[in-house]
């Protein structure tokens, strides 16, 4: 492991990280994610990964917790507090990242509880998915295309260390949904079909849509099932990501009982 001092913010490893930060999707063309803080490296690091480049400030470097955190890593950069500064979006930037290899689009594992996201906008919404769908024992997430990019460091800063725990497919097509094996169930506010009312496949992709639009008309279709989560409140629909985990724990509490 080398270790170095850096000093300039010119320097490649910090010219790439603010691209990083600028571009959501940036990590597609430069082939490597930035974590920002210690939760995400601990969480990445407790899933095997290795590699990488870690960043710490001069006094993270110092305390012998947060130099655990580099092991396995092929670099160390460490940093003054002011140029950490510039490698993070954070209002209180940490003091320290990691820049790793992005796996790249993936491909979808048949057979498997999944989520399919078709053209959410919201980061902070798909990063909360994300998060109940690791915690609530799901295998994977396809995104479909015009998804927000699932490595932005918004998603990643709202899925809280939940990507290391999915297989994670972006960009995907409608069509390769086929490939799955697994019925479709999708959500809506329009449906008769109560969720509590009926008894769900296992396994199951469970399809959330866009915000504003829903589910595409086309996906609603090759749906096996499409539900309602009953609102006697009156509201006109929920947020997605609190009516994904809703949906996501009836499928579990039925597999368990």
């Amino acid at each position: 492991m080398k270790v170095e001092a850096l000093h300039s913010r010119d320097n490649p490893l910090c010219v790439k990280v603010r691209k990083l930060l600028r571009d959501p999707g940036a990590y597609r063309k430069l082939g490597c994610v930035w974590l920002e803080g210690d939760h995400l490296g601990a969480a990445w690091r407790a899933r095997g990964g290795t590699g990488g480049e870690a960043v710490f400030t001069e006094a993270a470097w110092a305390r012998p917790e947060r130099r655990a955190l580099a092991q396995g890593a092929a670099r160390v950069a460490v940093v003054t507090e002011g140029l950490m500064r510039e490698l993070s979006a954070l209002e209180s930037p940490p003091d320290c990242g990691f820049l790793i290899p992005w796996a790249g689009p993936g491909e979808g594992r048949v057979g498997i509880d999944t989520v399919v996201l078709d053209r959410l906008q919201d980061a902070g919404n798909v990063g909360a998915i994300l998060r109940s769908a690791a915690a609530l024992g799901v295998g994977q997430v396809v995104a479909l295309k015009g998804t927000a990019a699932l490595w932005s460091p918004k998603v990643l800063r709202a899925g809280m260390g939940a990507h290391f725990a999915l297989h994670l497919v972006e960009m995907a097509a409608q069509q390769a949904l086929d490939a799955l094996g697994v019925p479709l169930v999708g959500t809506s506010s329009h449906t008769a079909l109560e969720l509590h009312r009926c008894r769900l496949p296992s396994p199951v992709a469970w399809v959330f849509g866009h915000e504003g639009q829903g589910m595409d008309p086309a996906l609603a279709s090759r749906c096996e099932l499409v539900v309602r989560i009953p609102q006697p409140g009156g509201e006109e629909s929920l947020n997605v990501a609190a009516a994904a985990s809703i949906c996501l724990y009836e499928s579990l509490r039925q597999r368990a009982g």
